[in-house]
């Protein structure tokens, strides 16, 4: 099975919410191909018309990394049919087992073509959000390897973004929950994400670089999690509230 094979497998899985075998169980491939994967089954997505909106960042916490044996983050693209309104509808029949991330984004202010240091990234962004990422992992049971999940475009699946706030506002150490029905399931802080979100940023920027992808003015950039995934279910409201942000919020139907 070659490379464009195994992209139209997962492209298929996601467009009908239909599962698949995990990949490296019968085939063997490397991040690299995992990449080319990803990439070529995003290219088909194109064909039917999505745009490409931005870059989502994976493996943020440094026990993730741990837990996955990686010492880099990982990271997807994300199109404008992921895209919802906040306080809008999520279809669930749209997904195989959604999870919801409370998470920060960043709204990209010009282009970044080259590694920009830390010192700088905040010239490049012209706003941040509180917001939330629904992952869904194309394979049975959630279960996948490394070049699995990359292959998979890293479970990208959906975003709602708040109200875009001053980039000038700190964001190392916020308090970030995950509302589910108006009780907190989670909640955690945004030192979690590489100990300040705008690493995050500054990762996004040299991998997207090295694999050759421009990140244009107008993208945003999902920072990572803050905290665990929580399975999502029909007739919930989902919500993400972070300290000094705002919340963004979500209806599962």
């Amino acid at each position: 099975m070659n490379l464009q094979d195994i992209a139209k497998i997962l492209d298929e899985a996601a467009k009908n919410a239909q599962p698949v075998t995990q990949i490296s169980s019968e085939h063997s491939f490397s991040e690299s191909d995992a990449y080319v994967i990803q990439q070529k089954s995003i290219e088909r997505r194109y064909a039917r018309g999505e745009k490409l909106i931005g870059l989502k960042m994976g493996f943020t916490s440094k026990a993730k990394m741990e837990q996955m044996g990686v010492h880099d983050l990982i990271w997807g693209r994300l199109t404008d049919d992921m895209l919802y309104k906040d306080g809008g509808q999520l279809p669930f029949q749209k997904f195989i087992h959604p999870r919801a991330e409370p998470e920060i984004c960043f709204l990209i202010k010009k282009e970044i073509n080259t590694a920009v240091p830390l010192s700088e990234i905040k010239n490049y962004v012209e706003g941040i959000a509180a917001a939330i990422e629904i992952i869904d992992s194309r394979y049975q049971n959630f279960k996948f390897s490394l070049e699995d999940v990359i292959a998979d475009n890293c479970s990208s699946a959906g975003l709602v973004i708040g109200e875009w706030q001053s980039p000038d506002l700190p964001i190392d150490d916020l308090k970030i929950e995950l509302i589910i029905d108006g009780e907190a399931v989670q909640t955690g802080t945004s030192a979690a994400i590489l100990g300040n979100p705008w690493e995050s940023l500054v990762a996004a920027a040299r991998l997207a670089v090295r694999y050759g992808e421009t990140i244009t003015a107008g993208s945003v950039i999902m920072a990572g999690a803050a905290t665990s995934a929580v399975y999502l279910k029909k007739g919930q409201k989902v919500s993400a509230k972070v300290e000094s942000l705002g919340e963004v919020s979500l209806e599962v139907v």
